[in-house]
């Protein structure tokens, strides 16, 4: 049901809209009643995603790629357009480089231009392999600048950068939210996440393949949660610049999610270990009280509810792909 919001409503620009976080999120924007335009150049999502959107009014796609400027008209811009896994994002390390700087470039001229406010979706890739546990936003991180992960590790630092910057030079109204892990309903299925891969291999009966020991550790957010948290902190005072981080203090291992996994869908694939990908962190936890005290906002929905959900959709999507 989409809410009247009156002379509230906006126009609302969504970069990398088309994505798995992107899609959830010009949904509920939607639903809130905002004209949305999408923009995604469709290099890790598929236009697929926002078929059933396009049949609103309220929303319209334009397949661009943000390392070219864009002119548009708007009243709030939520910048996500950047690969977000592992496998994606070194696939094509230089593209993924620009795509955090010189995209962020173009988005924070646009919102420049037109004095609206920016949200960046940063990442707790920011903090590499922690040091401090659990991450604070006053954490300044432990990151290899020139290894396989540096391109996104380094691009999404280079990116708050540069929104601090044209915050301090130019006034522009920016928000940083770095995100930590998220899960939910139309993941893609070979993106390379540990959730996806996990389903996908539990489903049709394939090894679950665990990197290391499956020791290292993880806290994982259900996506509804995270879009709430993105759009409060879009809606807090200008003052309020973040960076926030925005994501389930939950902690629990690899090894214990292939487990949870395996009982969810009463699969019985074996588990295997592999050897662990260079620059892997060895754990991750979100401090949200920064979270909690400005915006108000706390994850409720846990893990096993949100495994629940994320599974009956890939279910669903693949008998339809049978």
């Amino acid at each position: 049901m989409v809410q009247n919001v009156g002379s509230n409503k906006k126009r609302i620009l969504v970069t990398g809209g088309a994505g798995f976080v992107g899609y959830h999120l010009c949904k509920k924007l939607m639903q809130q009643g905002h004209e949305i335009i999408c923009v995604d150049n469709l290099s890790t999502s598929e236009k697929s995603n926002v078929v059933e959107l396009q049949e609103c009014k309220n929303f319209e796609f334009i397949r661009h790629d943000i390392t070219f400027p864009l002119y548009l008209e708007v009243d709030q811009i939520y910048n996500l357009a950047c690969p977000a896994s592992p496998v994606n994002y070194q696939k094509d390390p230089i593209q993924t480089v620009k795509s955090s700087v010189v995209g962020s470039l173009n988005v924070l001229g646009l919102a420049k231009r037109l004095k609206v406010p920016i949200l960046q979706a940063s990442t707790s890739e920011v903090y590499g392999d922690p040091l401090m546990h659990p991450q604070n936003e006053g954490y300044w991180g432990n990151v290899n600048p020139i290894g396989p992960r540096s391109c996104y590790d380094e691009g999404k630092r280079c990116a708050e950068s540069l929104f601090f910057d044209y915050h301090r030079q130019h006034r522009v109204k920016v928000k940083i939210a770095r995100i930590f892990n998220t899960y939910g309903p139309k993941m893609h299925f070979n993106d390379g996440r540990v959730v996806s891969n996990f389903i996908v291999q539990a489903l049709q009966g394939m090894p679950i393949e665990i990197y290391g020991r499956g020791r290292q550790t993880r806290s994982f957010c259900y996506v509804s949660d995270l879009v709430d948290g993105l759009i409060k902190l879009m809606n807090t005072p200008d003052e309020v610049t973040g960076p926030i981080n925005i994501g389930n203090p939950t902690e629990l291992s690899i090894l214990e999610l292939a487990k949870k996994i395996l009982s969810t869908t009463g699969s019985a694939s074996e588990l295997i270990f592999k050897a662990l990908p260079i620059d892997d962190p060895t754990m991750r936890r979100p401090d949200i009280t920064l979270a909690t005290s400005v915006l108000e906002w706390k994850p409720t929905v846990d893990i096993e509810q949100g495994l629940r959900k994320t599974i009956d959709d890939f279910k669903l999507r693949l008998s339809v792909m049978k």
